[in-house]
């Protein structure tokens, strides 16, 4: 079964590096074109916008423990706010961060919980992203976010494309997480 999920994360590193060749060439040729652009226009180049961030407090995390996947661990949200130049509230108890360390050095993450705004909204998150480090680095995740927002002045998060930056924190003493989200405009 190892031999088997090592082919496969081959085959899987080999798809995500011809896709990123795809990406950078397509990209290459999206500039060549924008600067063969008589105007020299690059309003079509993408550029982040900062949405917000969020200190996130973590409980005590559980090790179910070795999965054919790699080492799982499961950390409780206990809550934490948020605020950015449109938004701000939140973060309510009840989520989970569902954690995974792979035996080729990767972490992956995939959070799940639900964020209050000051207006009463609820919004769920999720929150996924990997990293594969060195050993005793310092991790920074750079994750994707997708929002599901009720119908109303908050439903510009249901649509568009986001990145976020997550690092490891404190609030009060107590283990959070840093998160700042962009929206790709």
């Amino acid at each position: 079964m190892d031999k088997r999920i090592d082919e496969m994360t081959r085959a899987g590193g080999t798809l995500l590096i011809a896709a990123l060749v795809a990406l950078l060439c397509a990209g290459t040729a999206c500039a060549q074109q924008a600067n063969s652009n008589s105007t020299g226009s690059q309003k079509d180049t993408p550029h982040l916008e900062f949405v917000f961030e969020e200190f996130v407090t973590l409980g005590a995390s559980i090790h179910p423990g070795e999965t054919p996947f790699g080492e799982r661990n499961i950390v409780p949200i206990t809550g934490g706010t948020f605020s950015g130049p449109n938004i701000r509230g939140k973060v309510m108890s009840g989520g989970w961060d569902w954690q995974l360390a792979t035996k080729t050095g990767c972490h992956s993450i995939q959070a799940d919980y639900m964020i209050q705004a000051d207006d009463g909204a609820i919004i769920n998150v999720i929150n996924k992203g990997t990293s594969c480090a060195s050993p005793g680095a310092n991790i920074r995740l750079i994750t994707t976010p997708t929002f599901e927002a009720p119908l109303g002045p908050h439903a510009w998060l249901n649509g568009g494309a986001f990145v976020g930056t997550l690092e490891l924190a404190t609030v009060d003493g107590k283990p959070a997480v840093h998160i700042r989200f962009y929206q790709v405009k």
